[in-house]
């Protein structure tokens, strides 16, 4: 549905791109694209990504789906407080630094116009071990994830040039409404809950990773709550 937004827009405060290098994890080198830096100027972004940008496992980041990783600058101030140091732009390894999009107020679906292009919101971010490695704090991920300040992927409906200081608008957002907050809480926290998972599966926009997550975990539900039938005795 067509969606009229409020007030200012959200913003992209700054767009990193990086290739993949060598990063410290448990005494050996792993390949990751997790280090990136702010560009300045304009970069074309498509379906599988931004230009300049790649990733070096494609297993589990990019691909249509997972096409931008957003990070909201409002979740800096607790991370340096509770890392105590600082942190460098793109310190979650995000290609999207913004200010106004928070996981709360963020749907999954919700369709945005940012520079000439047009992306979708399609699930939150599941940090992983690089995370931890990149900040050197094993528990960091875990931590990401328990608070919710994990972010979210984007997949690239209309491809276009996009620069920092955009503005990030609002134009559609499905009827639904079910926010990245809360599909993170039915993914991490209340996994068994089946009513969250169907609302989730009958998103469209929802990635096919997360999909398939949750099919196998609704199954696994249904067929724990089926009556078991007695032998004789």
């Amino acid at each position: 549905m067509d969606f009229i937004q409020d007030g200012e827009p959200a913003r992209l405060k700054s767009l990193n791109v990086g290739q993949p290098a060598p990063l410290a994890y448990r005494g050996r080198w792993v390949q990751s694209g997790f280090r990136k830096s702010p560009v300045l100027g304009a970069l074309w972004l498509e379906e599988t990504g931004l230009e300049g940008d790649a990733q070096a496992d494609l297993k589990a980041h990019g691909g249509p789906d997972k096409a931008v990783c957003v990070y909201p600058l409002e979740h800096y101030p607790y991370w340096r407080e509770r890392l105590a140091r600082p942190l460098e732009p793109a310190a979650f390894g995000e290609n999207f630094s913004t200010e106004g999009l928070l996981e709360p107020e963020v749907c999954v679906g919700d369709v945005y116009r940012v520079g000439e292009a047009a992306v979708q919101v399609s699930q939150p971010r599941q940090p992983c071990y690089k995370l931890a490695a990149r900040h050197e704090v094993k528990e960091l991920a875990l931590w990401v994830q328990e608070t919710g300040r994990t972010g979210f992927y984007l997949r690239c409906l209309e491809p276009g040039e996009v620069r920092a200081d955009d503005a990030i608008e609002l134009v559609e957002r499905p009827p639904e409404g079910v926010s990245v907050a809360e599909a993170n809480r039915v993914m991490h926290r209340d996994r068994r809950d089946a009513a969250g998972i169907e609302r989730l599966l009958a998103l469209s926009a929802l990635s096919a990773s997360w999909r398939r997550t949750f099919e196998k975990r609704l199954a696994g539900v249904s067929e724990s709550a089926a009556p078991r039938l007695e032998g004789p005795g």
